[in-house]
């Protein structure tokens, strides 16, 4: 029951931040000391509710996902012959030149990163500058948008969310918070920014979940199934209602509020850290 309560409470801290600007792996690293679930299991677990947590984006943007793919005429926003009247169409190369930056970094730098930032002191670091880095975002975003659509975003505002996402390579940073507040700067509207940051996130989180996965998949066994098709189960769903929200809220309150609880949970664990000597 312990198991089965484990992998419910890490599927929905999972599913509520991996694409919120909170950081899920710096959340899942701190709700794991105080469950007291740590080690292989855990990180493979974790890899395992990342991936139900990318499904739940994959099913939201599928029309979007499609025509990226070659498939026209299912894109979320207009279809027929107003696809084609679009300049700027989005398409498979800002996808690709906004990637590359985190995943090459990420690549050269994963044994440093793995040895020496994966603590829980690390993320509060990394909670801390995330927050500061969304607030400044979103003082110092251009006052005129000059990509209001996702369909607007230029080749070079692509690279430049790219290179932004390079900074949740630090647990706690956030990468949907590096990225969001990254196209602000670019000059890519929040909508936008928000949208952009969640299409990036599969193929980020697919190579990066499939080499830890490669790297880790002797630790699955058998009598793991249960708690696991739990963890990603639970974060699926989660992911899929916490995505949706996160889209209506985002245009009322915009970043500052997630950068504010960032700053809240790195205070309160701090504190829990100094007191119990950990």
């Amino acid at each position: 029951m312990q198991n089965i309560l484990t992998a419910v409470v890490q599927g929905i801290i999972e599913g509520l931040t991996e694409f919120l600007p909170v950081s899920s792996t710096g959340h899942l690293i701190l709700s794991g000391k105080l469950l007291n679930f740590t080690g292989d299991k855990a990180d493979t677990f974790e890899i395992i509710i990342q991936l139900g947590a990318i499904l739940a984006v994959a099913v939201i943007y599928w029309r979007r996902i499609l025509n990226l793919l070659g498939i026209k005429g299912l894109t979320p926003e207009m279809t027929g012959d107003q696809q084609d009247k679009l300049p700027g169409r989005l398409n498979l190369l800002h996808i690709i030149l906004a990637c590359m930056p985190a995943m090459v970094l990420g690549l050269v730098l994963h044994s440093f990163i793995t040895s020496y930032l994966f603590s829980a002191y690390t993320v509060l670091v990394g909670l801390v500058f995330g927050g500061i880095f969304m607030l400044f975002g979103e003082s110092s975003s251009k006052s005129s948008v000059q990509s209001a659509g996702v369909d607007q975003i230029t080749y070079k505002q692509a690279v430049y969310i790219g290179l932004f996402q390079c900074l949740a390579l630090w647990p706690g940073f956030s990468r949907s918070g590096a990225t969001i507040a990254g196209g602000l700067l670019a000059g890519v509207g929040y909508r936008a920014a928000t949208n952009f940051s969640f299409l990036i996130a599969i193929p980020m989180m697919v190579a990066a979940s499939g080499f830890e996965l490669l790297k880790s998949y002797n630790t699955l066994t058998a009598s793991d199934a249960v708690f696991f098709i739990t963890g990603f189960l639970v974060a699926f769903v989660v992911a899929l209602i916490a995505v949706i929200t996160f889209l209506k809220l985002l245009e009322r309150f915009k970043l500052a509020p997630f950068a504010y609880y960032r700053f809240a949970l790195a205070a309160v664990f701090l504190v829990y850290l100094l007191v119990t000597g950990n």
